[in-house]
């Protein structure tokens, strides 16, 4: 399976985020990270994220997905795009509520020459396990279903170190 990789590009605060190959955890400081650095941007007026090229997207990198949509909709009162072509990861999408924090168009970007890669950052265990709570938490805060299917890797997470 394609390792996965972040492709991003800017211009007058509007992003797009391109999520390619396999995306996982390894990835959520690299994202988390990023989305900070994004909502810093004086000016900063949209997001897009295209999951067109994406073959598998972790339950860690949705509920960061879930955040930005969330953090885009309280502090910038817009809800952000989200592009995906491939039917799985739309059911998935569909499923965990995503339709309640973003627009989901079916339809890839016509060009992303313009994007670069996110260098991959380093991050202790311990970051990475509050990432991963804190996503996990952030999807089940979009549904009763989604509730259920976390409680007990949430319960797990937050009585357990990496």
């Amino acid at each position: 399976m394609q390792p996965g990789r972040i492709l991003v590009a800017g211009q007058d605060g509007a992003f797009v985020i391109k999520l390619v190959g396999d995306v996982r955890l390894t990835l959520c400081t690299t994202l988390d990270e990023f989305f900070d650095e994004m909502f810093s941007v004086e000016g900063f007026a949209s997001v897009v994220v295209d999951l067109s090229d994406a073959i598998n997207v972790d339950s860690t990198t949705l509920g960061l997905l879930a955040k930005l949509a969330i953090k885009a909709k309280e502090k910038f009162q817009f809800v952000p795009l989200i592009l995906s072509t491939n039917p799985d990861i739309t059911r998935v999408l569909q499923s965990m509520g995503f339709d309640r924090v973003f627009r989901i168009r079916e339809e890839p970007l016509l060009n992303d020459e313009d994007l670069g890669e996110l260098p991959v950052l380093d991050a202790s265990e311990e970051g990475v396990r509050e990432r991963v709570l804190e996503a996990h938490r952030t999807l089940m805060g979009l549904s009763e279903s989604n509730h259920a299917k976390f409680r007990e890797l949430v319960s797990l997470l937050e009585g357990q170190c990496f």
